[in-house]
């Protein structure tokens, strides 16, 4: 039997690093594939009713589901104790009041659920943030692609947001990456690439999924379903081209190829906000080159990185002069089927 609902006070401390067919065969395995989520929370009182609701409405629930609030002074956690007794797989971890909004913040939130899952019994394990929904089956979606696939280490799928944003239409990510506000890792996987890396900047589901893949593991973004996600992303604490500014100078720091910066520059150009995005980008970009931020990825992840961009670079150019349509979610894996390194 599940265990009792209980609200847990945790401390600041950063946490531990991570160590170490037929039909009836199908619902068999999928069966037996039990998996925990982890949602770090800070002042998502706005939006997170909307995710309480969408995974209680699972088809497939997970064994254990815990939300750590981060310290919000917005109620976000009086809304979760709401569900508690409804929902004994539902766990509440209180982190005391804090001032540092971070990306190694939520890393070290996320690290306070996993100490309350580590003795659990399941093989999947993910990030779901708390400002997003989507449909019953979602869940149940994802684990049946890792029970299909022993080699598949990160799964999740595109996502849309506010006014008519695509992921699978709007980036260059394409389907090998899986966006952090729904990741899934099957365990061996999350805990081989050591977890997630607190780093205050940002980029920590980029690392995640890139480093998996550098190790061996498949990742996948599957376009049959989508989540939808109610912030724009980056813009928890500040406007749209302070972001813009601010991915810049992630591109810098995560090793993104300066050639491959020059052509995202030109492509965000031309797209709302016209003129100031692609400048914005290019700014933070140079602003953190200048100042030689010091980059939180190993040599061999970002040569890694930067094969795989011109790999997606070289498939575009290709679609270009062949006169073709550019398939921007798999563009990528298009590329690397045909064996163009």
């Amino acid at each position: 039997m599940r265990k009792a609902f209980r609200i847990v006070h945790a401390d600041l401390s950063p946490g531990p690093r991570f160590g170490g067919d037929s039909q009836p065969e199908k619902q068999d395995c999928l069966h037996r594939m039990k998996y925990v989520r982890i949602s770090p929370a800070r002042n998502e009182a706005t939006f997170i009713e909307k995710t309480l609701d969408s995974v209680t409405a699972q088809t497939l629930t997970p064994e254990r589901w815990v939300i750590v609030d981060d310290g919000s002074t917005d109620g976000t956690a009086e809304i979760v104790e709401n569900y508690l007794s409804r929902y004994p797989w539902i766990e509440l971890v209180r982190r005391p009041l804090h001032l540092d909004r971070s990306f190694a913040g939520k890393v070290h939130a996320f690290n306070a659920g996993w100490e309350r899952v580590r003795s659990v019994n399941f093989e999947i394990i993910g990030n779901l943030d708390a400002d997003l929904s989507f449909d019953p089956d979602y869940l149940k979606f994802l684990i049946e692609k890792f029970s299909e696939d022993p080699e598949l280490g990160v799964a999740g799928t595109p996502f849309t947001e506010d006014p008519d944003y695509d992921s699978t239409r709007d980036s260059f990510e394409g389907e090998n990456h899986v966006a952090g506000g729904c990741q899934l890792f099957r365990r061996q996987c999350f805990e081989e690439i050591g977890g997630y890396i607190p780093n205050r900047a940002g980029g920590i589901d980029w690392i995640a999924v890139t480093t998996a893949r550098m190790k061996g593991w498949k990742t996948c973004s599957f376009p049959q379903k989508r989540f939808r996600h109610y912030r724009t992303l980056g813009t928890a604490e500040k406007g749209a081209v302070a972001a813009l500014f601010s991915y810049g100078e992630k591109d810098y720091y995560l090793g993104n190829s300066p050639t491959w910066e020059l052509f995202r520059v030109m492509y965000r150009l031309v797209h709302r906000p016209f003129f100031v995005a692609g400048f914005s980008l290019l700014a933070g970009y140079c602003w953190a080159a200048m100042r030689r931020i010091r980059r939180p990825v190993s040599r061999e992840l970002m040569r890694f990185h930067r094969r795989e961009q011109m790999r997606k670079l070289r498939a575009i150019f290709s679609a270009v002069l062949r006169f073709k349509k550019i398939d921007s979610f798999h563009v990528a894996t298009a590329a690397q089927n045909r064996g163009s390194l």
